[in-house]
Order: C-alpha cells, then sequence, then structure tokens
C-alpha cells in the first residue's frame, strides 16, 4: 500500500498489488469485566462518538485507549473467550455462532449461498468446529452488507431523519453491477428516453462505482450468551473499488493505542481492539524489479503516445505565414422572416494559398428563431476551420487580407426563399479570440410590387457576383460607383473568430523579425487603427519639413512673416 489519507476516523489508502493479498490481524479483550458502572469517558475532538450496541457501526464508537504496563500486571488474566486475536484475509468468510445455529437447519437454507454455507458449516463441524469465538465476518456477499448499504446514516446525529435524496440513493448500491455486454457494432436507435424507467435511471444516471465491501464483526454477549444478533458490533470496514483504492474505517491501530468500545446492558461492559496491516510484506529484489516493469511499462506508453503525436513540431516554410481560424457563426438578429440560414465564402487575394482539400465555403443549417429582447434571434453555433498560407514575393507589393463574405437567406413553408442580407467580414490581423457583429443590406426596388412579390411568391432582388458587396478583387478600374443602387438596412451576424499565426520570423533573428513585423504592419493596413496612424505621421512629417524650412530662412524674414503669414497647420 501506497499513501494514506485520513478522514472522519477513517484511512484512504491506494496499492498498485491485487487486493487478495491484503490481510488484517485483529486481537479483541474485555479490559472491564461486569462490574460497577464505570465513569464514561468524554468524546475526543477529532474522533467519532462513542456509541453502544444501539449503533450497528460499532466501529464509529471506537475510542484510541492507552492500557499502562501497571494495569495490566493487576488485570487478572482473562479467560479465552474474554481475548481472542485473528488473521482475517480479504473476503475470507468466518462464520459467527449465530450464522452457524441458523445454517445448519436446512429449512433456514434457500438461496445457492444458504446451502454453500450449510455445506461449508458441516464440514467445520466435522473437522472439530470453527477456530474463531467471538471475530467473526460478513463478506460482500453477505445480507448484512446490504442492510448496512441502505441503513448507513448520513450525519453524526442520534435521531436523524433521512432526506429524499438519501432515501432515494440508499435504493442504489455502488458495487458490481451485472451489465451485459454491447456489441460495438451495434448502433444505439434511441438517443433519448423519454420515458426512463426506474432500473434505466438506477443503471444511467447515478455515479457508478463499483465498490466490495467486507465487515470484521465483533460478539460482545456476555460470556454463555454468544450468537445473539443484538451483541453484533462493527470492529472494522474495508471497501475496495476497481482503482485499487482501499477504506479502512477505523484505521489501523499500529502506534496510536487500542480501540474501545462500551456495551451498555444489564452492566457495562469496555472492550479494546486493535487492528494491524498483515499483509506479507514485498521483498527488496521483488520490489526493484515491479518498479522496472512499471519504468519500462511507462516508457513504451510515452514513445506510443510520442509516435501518435510525433517529434517534430510542423512549422511552415521560410518566408510564409500562417494563418489558422477556428471560426463560428454564432447567430444572425433582426431580420424579417424566420428559417434563417447563412450562405458564406472565402476570397483569397493575391499571394495566398491554401491546400487542395480546404474548403473555402459552406452554408450553414436552417434555424428558427426565437424572440430575445425586441429581436428575433437565431442561434447557428455553425463551426468552420481554415488553414490559410501567404507567402510575400514582392517587398513592394502590398498585401492584403482574406475576406469572407456571406449572405442570409430565407425559407418558408412553401420552399421559397428570400434574400435576407448580404455582408462580408475581413479576417482579424491580429492573434486571438474575436467576436466580430457585422451588419448586412440588401437591394431592394422602386414600389410596392417588389415586396408584394416578395411577400406572396418569394423571390428579390439578387446579386450575381458576392464580392460586389466590397470592391471585387477584379476590378481594375480607377473609380467603383454605386450611384442609384439602392439597399435597404437589414439585421446583422455574429462570428466568433479564434486566429492563431504562425512564421519561422518570430524565432529568427531580430532583422527577419522586423521584416516580417512590416509584413504584418502592412496587412493590418486596412484596418481603421492603422490608417489613423498613418494619417497623424503624415502631419508629424510634414510640421517638421515645415520647421527645417522655417529654420532655413533669414532671421529678420521668420520675425516679419510670422506676425503677417498664419501657419498652414495652425487653424
Amino acid at each position: 500500500m501506497a499513501g494514506a489519507a485520513q478522514c472522519g476516523g477513517s484511512a484512504v489508502y491506494r496499492s498498485r498489488d491485487p487486493v487478495r493479498n491484503l490481510r488484517l490481524r485483529v486481537r479483541l479483550q474485555r479490559v472491564a469485566p461486569a462490574g460497577p458502572l464505570l465513569p464514561r469517558a468524554p468524546p475526543p475532538l477529532a474522533g467519532p462518538k462513542p456509541t453502544g450496541k444501539a449503533d450497528r457501526a460499532g466501529s464509529a464508537g471506537a475510542v484510541p485507549l492507552g492500557i499502562t504496563a501497571a494495569s495490566r500486571a493487576g488485570a487478572r488474566k482473562p479467560p479465552q473467550d474474554e481475548e481472542e486475536e485473528a488473521e482475517v484475509g480479504w473476503q475470507e468468510k468466518l462464520f459467527s455462532q449465530f450464522e452457524v445455529d441458523l445454517y445448519l437447519n436446512e429449512s433456514a437454507c434457500q438461496t445457492p449461498l444458504d446451502w454453500q454455507y450449510h455445506e461449508e458449516i458441516q464440514k467445520l463441524e466435522k473437522a472439530g468446529g470453527r477456530k474463531n469465538c467471538r471475530i467473526f465476518t460478513y463478506t460482500d456477499h453477505d445480507r448484512f452488507t446490504n442492510l448496512e448499504e441502505l441503513c448507513q446514516k448520513v450525519t453524526d446525529l442520534d435521531h436523524e431523519v433521512p432526506s429524499y435524496l438519501v432515501e432515494r440513493m440508499a435504493s442504489v448500491r455502488r458495487r458490481r453491477q451485472d451489465r451485459r455486454p454491447v456489441e460495438a457494432s451495434s448502433l444505439k436507435t434511441k438517443i433519448i428516453t423519454w420515458e426512463p424507467s426506474e432500473e434505466f435511471i438506477k443503471n444511467n444516471h447515478v455515479i457508478n462505482t463499483p465498490v466490495q465491501t467486507m465487515y470484521i464483526m465483533g460478539d460482545l454477549g456476555p460470556y454463555g450468551k454468544l450468537g445473539h444478533r443484538e451483541y453484533e458490533n462493527v470492529l472494522c470496514t474495508i471497501k475496495v473499488d476497481g482503482n485499487g483504492v482501499i477504506t479502512v474505517k477505523p484505521d489501523f491501530t499500529d502506534t496510536r493505542g487500542a480501540y474501545r468500545i462500551e456495551v451498555d446492558g444489564e452492566k457495562r461492559e469496555v472492550w479494546e481492539y486493535t487492528i494491524e496491516n498483515a499483509s506479507a510484506q514485498v521483498q527488496p529484489e521483488e520490489e526493484e524489479r515491479e518498479q522496472r516493469v512499471f519504468r519500462d511499462l511507462y516508457g513504451r506508453h510515452r514513445d506510443y503516445l510520442s509516435g501518435l503525436v510525433g517529434s517534430d513540431f510542423e512549422m511552415p516554410l521560410p518566408g510564409t505565414l500562417r494563418l489558422f481560424v477556428n471560426g463560428e457563426i454564432v447567430s444572425a438578429q433582426g431580420y424579417e422572416y424566420d428559417n434563417l440560414y447563412v450562405h458564406f465564402f472565402l476570397e483569397l487575394p493575391n499571394q495566398w494559398s491554401s491546400s487542395p482539400f480546404q474548403q473555402l465555403s459552406g452554408v450553414t443549417q436552417t434555424c428558427a428563431t426565437k424572440t430575445v429582447g425586441w429581436d428575433n434571434v437565431a442561434y447557428f453555433c455553425y463551426p468552420f476551420t481554415v488553414d490559410l498560407f501567404y507567402t510575400q514575393e514582392d517587398e513592394d507589393s502590398l498585401p492584403q487580407w482574406p475576406v469572407l463574405y456571406f449572405e442570409v437567406l430565407s425559407l418558408d413553408f412553401w420552399q421559397r426563399y428570400r434574400v435576407e442580407g448580404y455582408g462580408s467580414l475581413v479576417l482579424p490581423a491580429s492573434p486571438g479570440v474575436h467576436v466580430l457583429t457585422i451588419p448586412t443590406w440588401r437591394p431592394v426596388e422602386l414600389g410596392t410590387v417588389a415586396e408584394m412579390r416578395r411577400f406572396f411568391i418569394g423571390g428579390s432582388p439578387e446579386l450575381e457576383d458576392l464580392t460586389y458587396i466590397r470592391i471585387p478583387s477584379t476590378f481594375k478600374g480607377k473609380h467603383f460607383s454605386r450611384f442609384g443602387f439602392r439597399t435597404e438596412t437589414t439585421g446583422s451576424v455574429t462570428f466568433r473568430l479564434y486566429c492563431l499565426q504562425q512564421s519561422k520570423a518570430f524565432l529568427e533573428n531580430s532583422a527577419l523579425r522586423q521584416r516580417m513585423q512590416s509584413v504584418l504592419d502592412r496587412l493590418g493596413g486596412f484596418s481603421q487603427q492603422s490608417s489613423v496612424y498613418n494619417v497623424l505621421e503624415a502631419f508629424q512629417r510634414a510640421r517638421r519639413r515645415m520647421q527645417e524650412a522655417r529654420e532655413s530662412l533669414p532671421q529678420d524674414l521668420i520675425n516679419t512673416s510670422s506676425s503677417t503669414v498664419p501657419h498652414p497647420l495652425e487653424p
């Protein structure tokens, strides 16, 4: 076992060894025989509250008790039934006197487990009877284990009233479940179960950790009255799950002293017991060999994962900027009709490229709208991914940034579609997360005939080329005029973009890094901030040139001209 965590009088261990190797040594002794009533010791601050036989979980009332040498020397030697020591293995069955009397009677045997115990007890009787007297066990298959799981208390109150959740959870066994294996090739036709049964809820809607439980019990009845259920007390509870986690309650005594149980009856009796880990210790050679096996196993698993991922980090070619965008069309709001969908495509300018398998266009699903505030909103949550490469061929050329064009359409019950709006989006020039809301517009015609046609039979004026939303890349003229082109503002579309940029220039020397930074600055020169920055920088250059010109003139001419001629940059 390795590692232990104490909590609430119990300890949690984790072991990589098979649980069948676990063995415990329990020693039980009566330290105060029948006699006058003894004063009760106050309960410890951090330990559990001592209880008597009324509490079935007697281990919760176990209190460490230190026995001095003088008290042991003065005490009389206890009889055989008042002191007992037993070594118990995991799920090892030790019968109590009550079980021996019960299972010897064939009429009391009903289940296959009862008949198995009947045969084992008959063999014990033929061999001279059971070796244990007061210490016995309940394994994971016994009825006591099932009842204990149903009757466990949640708080430390004497008169606890179970809540609705406690009553419901009490019927769920957090132990082994006999489930039929599901074939991998079989497909589940019912993804959603609208009317789940109680058994379905138990098996699927509760955290079901397989746990095996074992109880080490003590029959603390007076001399000559063994075999009565009311004198049974839990000395130790051991739970083991499938992950190798072992819970021992109470913890091993070690050097902390023995645990004490006070039994209330005609005369108060005090018992003490100790719990020790009697598992066979691993030899140093075996432990070293086991460590080598684990290191070899972990090394192979690490090599396997490295083979899946790869040792070389994928890098773009020198002089190439890689742009990776994980995008999402979040929603569309403010449109006239319902059942909206978005058609989009990405236009790559010169010097931009993508892989042959990269899809640069797509269509979302048709989404009904819901009223949010004053707008009707359609939530698409449609993801898309683009992986682009920019290669700089000429340093003097002005690069352009990719543009995403989109159109919003509606589809009604009669399969009539209408154009709801056009819009465009320039991919952000800076990496990071960007949430952008793009307004849209649609072309309109004069008069009411076009709107009546749009309402009754569908259809509306459309653009033959969506790149005319902006200045098309194929336009070679000096002036692009939309004079006389009538439009109407419609709704807006919200995008969420996660942009990543990758280039070897980010890791190279400062000169190449500045060179790539200049490229990035020119790529972002179309943004509003860059435009304002360029204008301010131009004004500063003009002011410096004017200052140099004034310094080159004679001083008397500057004094004369400054009083009559205003500064060209001054208001």
